[in-house]
């Protein structure tokens, strides 16, 4: 292909990405998928190797890039199959997160995969929204190992059966999972579209290309980081189990473009669900430097040839099973993303902005009272970091997370809540040269009783602030008047309040500074 076939090449497997998307969004039953969009869409070659993505969800996509190769490796395929698996420890991130893998056949020849992930509020958990503070993988819902859930296009009822049970409302989860499924079809279809006039071997060595492409431009952008090693380290403040100040470390090491990145010296794994799986640690990798990269890099696995990564086995950043991991999603690759930004910005401060919030805010709420059972889940933006040419933006979703607030009318004509307030965190960024963006407030009254929990990180210490910017204001969380930890499950009544205070961002340079 030359350089404008390649392009149009590219853009029109991203295409069917985006397709994927849209067909999951408008099918989907929960507000969950449906409003928030918390799922993503992504192409792969016969080998698993990631060819391309639409821009969804970070932690997702990351994660599906570094272990789709051993997921696919052991299932036998067929057309008309998929594949269904949340399992953290066999290429999932945390259970809500259910993935559903779809082969591609072009005449009978295996030419790729394609596949979508969700975020499901009930996968089973005793804790209305799926996402308790737990101490170990079991209390964490339904665990999915990879399994057929159709087989030669027809549907393994034994498998969607036990999904469906598994949760308080079967009939909302089934139409998600006919959703996702839907989501699937298309993009075979869609892509059988696009490789059937070139046939098997043009398309196949177009995905190359496109890989081969998107190598040399992250090559060109890494080399502009120079030559040598930086080290940082950042904390987790607790893991909701008794642990605090859990150290997560890292050292980069940069020869000519080549990066390798080693998690040695961060903390053992925890009681607590801050733990995660590798892969959740290579997403957050892989989100900085693709951030390096020129917009016009295509989103897939070459990108990231040039990179690898080391943790040590057992520590909080490549757990053991049956650790749990709920929150290692979330909040650890929020945190893995701040400690290799603090590490590159000793390289290149001018291109590296301040810390983020550094947390997802999440709050899972719900009830399994009477015939009015009802899960929730959501995340809430704060403050960016500033950078050396603007300020922090406010009140948005940052970094590893890419999803969508739940909008005051949706959530109040779905769900026993009213938003009592909605607004920005006025002064919450750091001070300097440029200011780090706001924090929000958003308040809930219960209408009914309810179970809650929290699941929040930066509640004791702010983000930081860089080349002599002040930090950002930590979060806060209060039932009424009466504060709470950062990490909580408890029973609110009908009448009282939850307010949360998502932090700022750190702000950059030292204020009256030209």
């Amino acid at each position: 292909m030359n350089a404008i076939e390649l392009s149009l090449f590219a853009s029109r497997v991203t295409a069917v990405c985006d397709e994927m998307g849209a067909v999951l969004r408008r099918a989907a039953f929960s507000t969950n998928i449906k409003d928030r969009l918390d799922y993503s869409c992504a192409v792969f070659d016969p080998q698993g190797q990631l060819c391309a993505q639409a821009a969804h969800i970070p932690v997702h996509l990351g994660s599906m890039a570094y272990a789709m190769r051993d997921l696919i490796a052991g299932i036998q395929w067929a057309p008309g199959d998929t594949v269904v698996v949340n399992d953290p420890y066999l290429g999932g991130t945390h259970l809500p997160d259910v993935t559903l893998v779809a082969p591609v056949f072009l005449q009978a020849v295996l030419i790729g995969f394609v596949a979508n992930r969700a975020h499901h509020a009930d996968i089973g958990a005793h804790s209305p929204g799926s996402m308790p503070v737990s101490r170990s993988l079991v209390e964490e819902g339904l665990i999915i190992s990879p399994r057929h859930l159709l087989r030669h296009d027809r549907i393994v009822v034994e498998c969607l059966e036990a999904i469906t049970r598994a949760t308080a409302n079967p009939l909302r989860m089934d139409g998600d999972m006919a959703a996702q499924i839907s989501a699937n079809r298309t993009g075979v279809q869609r892509l059988l579209q696009l490789a059937g006039p070139l046939g098997a071997d043009r398309y196949l060595a177009g995905l190359d290309s496109i890989n081969d492409y998107a190598a040399r431009l992250a090559t060109q952008a890494l080399k502009r980081i120079p030559d040598g090693c930086y080290a940082f380290e950042d904390m987790m403040e607790d893991d909701g189990a008794g642990g605090v100040n859990i150290r997560i470390a890292v050292s980069i090491c940069v020869d000519q473009g080549k990066i390798d990145v080693d998690f040695s010296g961060t903390a053992a794994q925890v009681q607590g669900n801050i733990n995660c799986p590798l892969s959740v640690a290579a997403a957050g990798v892989y989100y900085v430097f693709r951030c390096l990269m020129p917009e016009h890099t295509p989103a897939c696995a070459g990108s990231f040839r040039t990179i690898s990564l080391t943790a040590p086995e057992g520590c909080l950043l490549n757990a053991r099973r049956p650790a749990a991991v709920a929150a290692g999603n979330v909040e650890t690759s929020s945190r893995v993303v701040d400690v290799v930004m603090g590490a590159l910005a000793q390289a290149i401060p001018d291109r590296v902005p301040a810390a983020s919030q550094g947390t997802m805010n999440n709050l899972a709420m719900g009830s399994r009272d009477g015939g009015g059972a009802w899960d929730y889940y959501e995340t809430l933006g704060g403050g960016m970091g500033a950078g050396c040419r603007h300020d922090g933006l406010s009140a948005t979703q940052s970094h590893m997370t890419n999803t969508l607030n739940t909008p005051i009318e949706v959530l109040e004509m779905n769900f026993p809540l009213r938003l009592q307030r909605y607004q920005l965190r006025d002064c919450s960024g750091g001070g300097g040269r440029h200011r780090g963006g706001d924090g929000l407030v958003r308040e809930y009254e219960f209408l009914e009783p309810a179970t809650v929990t929290l699941l929040t990180e930066r509640r004791r210490t702010g983000p930081w602030g860089l080349v002599g910017g002040e930090d950002g204001a930590s979060g806060e969380n209060w039932r009424g008047r009466d504060p709470l930890p950062a990490k909580t499950s408890f029973r609110i009544q009908a009448g009282e309040r939850l307010t949360l205070y998502t932090p700022g961002g750190g702000g950059w340079g030292e204020a009256g500074e030209d």
